[in-house]
């Protein structure tokens, strides 16, 4: 019976620790950029977008494409650096347990 309350508390504790991680996540913020920095891409822990610079030279009609080629490099760029947090705050969370492989945190 003692094993059961100790895995009920240690559960409890480990609620409260993801619950904290998730907000701290959620207030996060990063940054990616493409073509040297004339289209930036700001993005929230939830993968808002929070905001987007673009370069005025590249807003010419013949560049459309371009354009739409470097917000998405950039938005992928910022994504990519909110995942490696993301991955680097749940497995500091999770150092220890016993999960599967490929077990992703938070569900």
């Amino acid at each position: 019976m003692r094993d059961m309350m100790g895995m009920l508390k240690q559960a409890k504790e480990m609620q409260a620790k993801m619950e904290a991680m998730q907000e701290e996540i959620a207030n996060l913020e990063a940054t990616g950029s493409s073509g040297a920095g004339l289209v930036s891409v700001t993005l929230s822990g939830k993968g808002v977008m929070s905001a987007l610079k673009i370069d005025p030279s590249l807003l010419k009609e013949d560049e459309t494409e371009i354009l739409e080629d470097l917000i998405v490099a950039a938005y992928n760029e910022a994504k990519t650096r909110i995942d490696a947090v993301m991955a680097e705050k749940t497995q500091a969370l999770t150092a220890g347990l016993p999960l599967p492989p490929g077990f992703k945190l938070p569900f």
